[in-house]
């Protein structure tokens, strides 16, 4: 387990968002970060699928022993805060059977700036309840790491399909007892087949449920070239949230991502003016992984008894979230344009007489 306490008073500081420092909440002194000479590296996937792991789900949680109140805690996040004196607690990931994080996007988004985040996003939703407000109180919102998992490839598909190709035919009707002529738009259909290569770089994979995943797509892209070698001092004073979607089946996903992206190659190698494609072949060559976590601000608030989630980008400072809808305001707007309506008929009556 991971505390790092202050130079000058001896608390436990904190990652700053945006900084280079771990900072003390209390007496406000700075820990600079020296950088290690570490580079982020990419693990070779086959050498990983040979060897013997646990299943995540079968995994225990982190033990925390606080060093400031002597708590002895348990928690299944890599991350969090000692449950009796709020100090930051970073679990050791290099030992057990998790995979281990290779980098993480250090926040850069500060609290104040999360709350002029919330506050743009809360003006712009129409229809929205007067309590959406309560939404900006950034207070509310905390700071966590989100697994995902990072796939590269290179990919080599061999497809089988038809190209279409549009020509125009003289077709003759009777219209009223009249012989007519007309254009008609027809395709005649060509086999085809070949092979089609890509790389794929980066190709991201929430590692977690815990997040509505329509929502935390919408706060992409992420600058993951930014990306730092995992240090664990990133993450104190910020909740991290451990995976639990394993790395074989991120894999397929991503591979059903790229399946995508290859069924637009193999269309473009057909080329004509229409596609089919029957088949498609695919080889993954040289697959590698690792496991980044990403800056996400997390708020909740209630309105009629149901709880709603509000995300931010930790990095870009992009929001997504669920919002209610207010009838008042949608009953309000319908009768004002009903009301439009019926004044510029009125309007257009009176201008015939």
């Amino acid at each position: 387990m991971n505390q790092y306490p202050c130079s000058t008073c001896g608390a436990n500081v904190e990652f700053a968002p945006g900084t280079t420092v771990l900072k003390c909440p209390y007496c406000s002194a700075e820990t600079p970060l020296v950088p290690t000479g570490a580079r982020v590296r990419e693990h070779s996937y086959a050498q990983f699928a040979g060897l013997r792991r646990v299943p995540v789900a079968e995994l225990a949680a982190y033990t925390f022993t606080c060093r400031g109140c002597g708590a002895v805690t348990q928690s299944d996040k890599v991350s969090d805060r000692c449950q009796f004196c709020d100090a930051p607690l970073v679990a050791d990931t290099t030992a057990g059977d998790m995979v281990a994080p290779e980098a993480v996007l250090p926040f850069s988004v500060d609290r104040p700036t999360v709350r002029e985040a919330l506050r743009a996003w809360a003006a712009s939703r129409w229809f929205a309840p007067n309590s959406l407000r309560t939404v900006t109180e950034a207070e509310s919102a905390h700071s966590t790491y989100l697994p995902h998992w990072t796939y590269d490839a290179r990919t080599r598909s061999h497809y089988t399909g038809q190209r279409g190709e549009h020509y125009w035919d003289t077709e003759t009707y009777t219209d009223n007892g009249e012989t007519r002529t007309r254009q008609v738009r027809k395709t005649r259909w060509h086999s085809a087949s070949g092979t089609v290569a890509r790389d794929f770089d980066d190709v991201l994979i929430a590692g977690t449920g815990r997040v509505a995943p329509k929502h935390l797509s919408k706060l992409e892209p992420w600058p993951l070239p930014q990306a730092q070698p995992y240090r664990p001092e990133f993450l104190a004073g910020h909740e991290t949230l451990r995976y639990e979607v394993e790395p074989e089946a991120g894999l397929e996903t991503a591979k059903t991502r790229m399946a995508t992206v290859i069924d637009r190659d193999c269309r473009d190698d057909i080329g004509g003016d229409e596609q089919r494609v029957s088949s498609v072949r695919t080889s993954y060559i040289d697959v590698t992984f690792k496991l980044m976590l990403l800056p996400v601000w997390l708020a909740c608030y209630l309105h009629a008894g149901k709880t709603y989630q509000v995300m931010i980008n930790g990095r870009t400072g992009a929001v997504a979230g669920e919002r209610p809808y207010s009838a008042a305001k949608i009953a309000a707007l319908s009768l004002a344009v009903a009301a439009l309506i019926a004044a510029i008929v009125v309007a257009v009556m009176l201008s015939r007489q």
